[in-house]
């Protein structure tokens, strides 16, 4: 063999389209069934009344404020039971702009990676300052408001 031909030690082959295809539809399995024990468990547990058990957020345990992400537990479980209306007061900009956001990477992914391919989401120095941003101003907005 030439030495030119030669891989260098340490070196990993590229994963063919096929076993991005495999790995992509496992993965998303894995998720689907996790998300849908939580969902059942979600289903059963009323995040409205006190005493449920569930993951508080570390934020408003120990300083009382709220996080950008608060009443995002009671806003999917309103949502399970179809309640838009207090899906939306739960947390507003999480269900206006992080679910449909959230929908696209996951459904770019799945695109690419049903396809063989890679998928990598990126976010621009702008991007993130905005996502930054809109997070900032809902946490001191909601904060202030009550």
């Amino acid at each position: 063999m030439n030495p030119a031909q030669r891989e260098p030690v340490g070196a990993v082959a590229a994963p063919t389209a096929a076993a991005i295809r495999r790995r992509t539809v496992r993965v998303a399995g894995l998720g689907l069934a996790g998300g849908a024990l939580g969902a059942v468990y979600l289903w059963h547990t009323n995040p409205h009344r006190p005493g449920q058990v569930l993951l508080p957020c570390p934020l408003k345990m120990t300083t009382g404020i709220l996080c950008p992400l608060c009443g995002g537990t009671r806003m999917a479980y309103d949502l399970l039971h179809g309640d838009v209306v207090t899906a939306f007061h739960d947390n507003m900009v999480l269900l206006a702009l992080g679910v449909p956001a959230l929908a696209y990477v996951v459904g770019s992914w799945l695109n690419a990676g049903l396809r063989g391919r890679y998928f990598r989401p990126r976010l621009s120095a702008r991007g993130n300052a905005v996502v930054l941003g809109i997070a900032a101003v809902w946490m001191i907005a909601r904060n202030l408001v009550g």
